[in-house]
């Protein structure tokens, strides 16, 4: 609500001047830069009637100007004709762009929940669409991206004790055999964390893997943190992309538990990059 955004404001969660800080619009140093909306989750929460003005204001503050949009900031429980070609209409007129949509396959999803995920993700604009899901749940869905001809993108977490989960450079293997539109959303925070190396895996498979998740996390399982204090190697796959000119997006997904305000801690990430960039 209105009120809800003025105290935002004033707790320093929104900027008031929303000027972006750098020109928006082109690659730095070669790479594609952007945030997986999720970063705004408290900001712009799911199921929130004013969710996507404040993720084109919060990405504008940020600096930023292309997305992986998480579906639950959107999603509605009947939304009408219409509804997503006029979210990607706000977005184009903002000089925003949604690369990928994040809609998340489940088990328990119908058929219809199922088609209903690429149909969105068309009426988007997006390119690809990114999902936490399974092994199980991707070779339910087949069918459904051979007939979408949209790319569906797995991303893994650290979860080692279930083989179904998404977490090791085999289970990715496996579902990029399943279909050729099968690609990779690779967290490169999460993939530390279960103790796999990034880099090389960034670097066998880059012509699989679309967008990245940026974030630091520390080995054997450790935590978030901020970004320099942790094991992922952020800095050398942000300066593998740019010596390659991979057209592999980063994106910066904000998870450590910050302690300035989701909108400056973002922000500083998206510095972190782009100060590696350019240096």
């Amino acid at each position: 609500t209105r009120r809800q955004f003025s105290r935002a404001a004033a707790a320093g969660l929104v900027v008031p001047a929303l000027t972006a800080r750098w020109s928006s619009g082109a690659p730095v140093g070669g790479v594609r830069l952007g945030v997986q909306t999720y970063s705004f989750r408290d900001i712009a929460k799911a199921g929130a009637a004013n969710g996507v003005d404040v993720i084109l204001a919060a990405m504008k503050t940020c600096g930023v100007d292309e997305c992986e949009l998480w579906s639950p900031q959107i999603q509605r429980p009947a939304p009408g004709p219409g509804y997503y070609e006029d979210i990607r209409r706000r977005f184009t007129a903002a000089g925003m762009s949604i690369y990928a949509y994040n809609y998340s396959f489940v088990a328990k999803f119908t058929d219809a929940e199922i088609d209903h995920g690429f149909t969105a993700a068309k009426a988007l604009g997006a390119e690809v669409i990114t999902a936490s899901t399974t092994l199980a749940v991707a070779r339910r869905l087949v069918p459904f991206v051979e007939k979408h001809r949209l790319p569906v993108a797995m991303h893994n977490h650290s979860n080692l004790t279930d083989p179904n989960e998404f977490a090791t450079p085999q289970s990715f293997m496996t579902a990029l055999e399943m279909s050729p539109w099968f690609r990779i959303n690779l967290d490169i925070g999460h993939f530390t964390a279960a103790d796999f190396d990034a880099l090389p895996f960034l670097e066998g498979h880059h012509d699989r893997i679309t967008n990245l998740h940026l974030k630091d996390r520390r080995k054997r399982q450790g935590d978030n943190v901020p970004w320099g204090t942790g094991d992922t190697p952020i800095r050398e796959v942000l300066l593998w992309l740019k010596r390659t000119k991979s057209p592999v997006r980063a994106y910066v997904e904000y998870e450590y538990a910050g302690t300035r305000g989701t909108l400056a801690e973002v922000t500083a990430c998206v510095d972190f990059a782009r100060q590696v960039l350019t240096a």
